[in-house]
């Protein structure tokens, strides 16, 4: 059976996106870690999400669907899912099931990053952000948490 880890951080230049970077497959058996890991980005208000699939070499309908499922409810309050760095393989699926309709894709991170524009006036340039205690929160098959 394959792991997953996910990791999360924010880039300096715009804290307000979180990326969560993936490695390892996203099938059944660790679709769940997944939907969890973004499930509790939502529910501190982070809406602005970078998916990292660099690392991952396989995505399952169940890990698909995690994203599909919760893009809805990011759009509705002003955010957005997007992907970046996928494999060829896992790149090829994405457009089969033609999902580039729904999400957006990006060879890079800082693209992908870029995607959401400039910071937003008044805050503090090279400042530091009171919520980037999550940037170094490290999950992996054992332990699927993002501290706040």
């Amino acid at each position: 059976m394959e792991d997953i880890n996910i990791a999360f951080s924010r880039p300096e230049d715009n804290p307000d996106v979180s990326i969560v970077s993936v490695d390892g497959y996203i099938d059944t058996t660790t679709a769940s870690e997944l939907e969890e890991s973004l499930k509790r980005l939502l529910s501190k208000g982070r809406f602005n999400i970078v998916i990292d699939l660099g690392g991952v070499n396989y995505i399952s309908s169940a890990g698909w669907g995690i994203f599909i499922s919760e893009i809805k409810k990011i759009r509705e309050n002003g955010g957005d899912l997007k992907l970046a760095k996928m494999v060829a393989d896992v790149y090829e699926v994405f457009e089969l099931l033609e999902f580039q309709t729904i999400l957006e894709s990006f060879d890079s991170l800082d693209d992908a990053v870029g995607s959401f524009g400039a910071l937003p006036t008044g805050r503090v340039e090279g400042g530091v952000d009171e919520e980037r205690d999550d940037a170094t929160s490290v999950a992996s098959s054992n332990d699927a948490t993002v501290e706040s």
